[in-house]
């Protein structure tokens, strides 16, 4: 007996589902198994990842062009497939669970492209090499929106004793006073270093409360100034459409899941105190997998 079988003796004979239920589980496996051309009888769960998942659910949407509703009831089931298999050791690894529903919210978040945040990148280097204070902390702006996922109110509270000494973590007071250490990625230590260098040799005084973005003067800045910071170096470098901070924080969780991140690493970098809000991601991001496919797809390239 192969595992397909082995599944729908089990949801037959211990979980009791109805005829059509079970009909409609063997029918779902049976296509997913039909789309990556495995065999049932040589189907190994180990060596099916979770792109093949992504690619067929892009399949259903683009060439089946079946709705979000049965594009869901395919991957539930996969999902309890992929459940009973982990149970019963015949796979190591979940790859379906991690995939939410391909149900689109009325408002997906609005982020910034790969391509276009490396153009952003490249730009604020200049800022950071320029050797004035002001383009220089608006760099830092840019790149903690991007490289921490921070909110605004976040940052603009942020204090300096907030960066840890060997400038690798920042700790974060979130919503409902919720802490977190967030790492510090790339050359953003040496440039936090960089920024605190200028407070002493451009004479800026740094005030009782220590704010880690500060004015000429000194001074925090508010979050309105920071928000105008960002629309501006954002529209600066080219960017369409809206330009926030939380365009940058959605950027900042989008392109972490596109690069394979786990959605529960990027609850607790984001702060969310629920799964479910994290989850929206997910629907970018097969969003994303639509476009490339109609995009990149040699089917679609020969329309």
């Amino acid at each position: 007996m192969n595992l397909v079988d082995g599944f729908i003796s089990y949801i037959e004979a211990e979980r009791r589902y109805s005829p059509l239920t079970v009909r409609n589980y063997r029918r779902d496996i049976a296509d997913f198994l039909e789309f990556t051309g495995i065999d049932a009888d040589k189907f190994d769960p180990n060596t099916t990842t979770r792109a093949d998942v992504e690619e067929w659910i892009v399949y259903l949407f683009e060439e089946r062009k079946l709705k979000a509703q049965s594009v869901n009831r395919g991957v539930a089931s996969l999902r309890s497939f992929w459940k009973w298999m982990l149970g019963h050791g015949h796979a190591n690894k979940d790859i379906v669970s991690v995939i939410s529903q391909a149900k689109t919210p009325s408002r997906l978040p609005v982020f910034v492209s790969e391509s276009r945040m490396t153009d952003v990148v490249a730009m604020l280097r200049d800022d950071i090499d320029s050797g004035d204070f002001e383009r220089l902390r608006d760099a830092v702006v840019i790149l903690l929106f991007y490289t921490a996922g921070l909110r605004l109110t976040e940052l603009a509270t942020a204090t300096i004793g907030d960066i840890s000494q060997d400038m690798r973590t920042i700790r974060i007071l979130g919503k409902g006073g919720k802490e977190r250490i967030v790492p510090l990625i790339g050359r953003m230590g040496e440039i936090l270093k960089k920024y605190f260098s200028q407070f002493s040799s451009q004479n800026i005084c740094i005030g009782q409360k220590k704010a880690l973005i500060l004015s000429k003067k000194g001074e925090p800045i508010s979050a309105r100034t920071i928000e105008r910071i960002v629309d501006s170096k954002l529209k600066g470098a080219g960017i369409q459409g809206k330009t926030s901070p939380h365009t940058l924080r959605h950027t900042f969780a989008t392109h972490l899941l596109n690069e394979g991140a786990d959605l529960r690493e990027i609850q607790e970098l984001l702060g969310h105190s629920s799964l479910k809000a994290t989850q929206v991601y997910t629907h970018t991001n097969i969003e994303k997998l639509k476009e490339v496919y109609s995009t990149a797809h040699p089917r679609e390239k020969k329309k």
